[in-house]
């Protein structure tokens, strides 16, 4: 008997911002890198990088689902199968829509401190991987990525690598995919990057 959706444990289930994220899951091994859903999905993720390199956060934020749920959970050091590798409960990012469109919004205010000026942003992309679900409309897509920061003359610029699963939903309209689940798993334990206030 299978697992009903709603009760698969997701790092999004375990989070109060996710109780209303989509469960839905990958299904089967991962798509040819010539299958549309594959290309499709590889370029909304090489689309999004150039937005986010641009700082087009209102633009980016119509890319995102109503339900979407953006989480950043905080990574810890464990023995060998201890089970576990993040810190139950803790996060640098459990944003939903609401949440994330304020921190949007301050950034086109003269309070945004640590964004003005403006960093420097580079999203390096790769190892894309993508996976069909028992719904046709939601792809997973796994994908690594490399943040270059630098801001000001003087700091010296930082780096952020992680890993990300994404699912992706085709639009109500049809005419594309947008953002309904992140969940990014940063390889660092301590980030050493001086703030967060940017996306990944």
């Amino acid at each position: 008997m299978s697992t009903p959706v709603s009760d698969i444990d997701t790092h999004s289930a375990r989070s109060v911002l996710g109780a209303h994220a989509s469960r839905i899951q990958r299904a089967g091994s991962t798509l040819p890198f010539g299958d549309q859903r594959h290309l499709e999905a590889h370029q909304w993720l090489v689309d999004e990088a150039y937005l986010l390199d641009a700082q087009g956060y209102e633009a980016w934020l119509e890319s995102l689902t109503d339900d979407i749920h953006y989480l950043m959970p905080v990574r810890v050091t464990t023995a060998l199968g201890s089970g576990f590798d993040t810190s139950p409960g803790m996060a640098h990012f459990d944003e939903d829509k609401y949440s994330l469109s304020r921190r949007v919004a301050r950034f086109l205010t003269e309070h945004a401190w640590t964004e003005d000026p403006p960093s420097r942003l580079r999203h390096h992309l790769s190892n894309v991987r993508t996976f069909a679900t028992p719904d046709e409309n939601h792809l997973i897509v796994e994908s690594a990525t490399l943040l270059f920061r630098n801001r000001g003359d003087v700091r010296e610029s930082s780096f952020i690598s992680a890993g990300r699963e994404d699912l992706l939903r085709r639009s109500p309209s049809g005419s594309g995919w947008q953002l309904a689940r992140r969940t990014i798993m940063v390889d660092e334990s301590v980030m050493r990057m001086q703030n967060l206030a940017i996306f990944l």
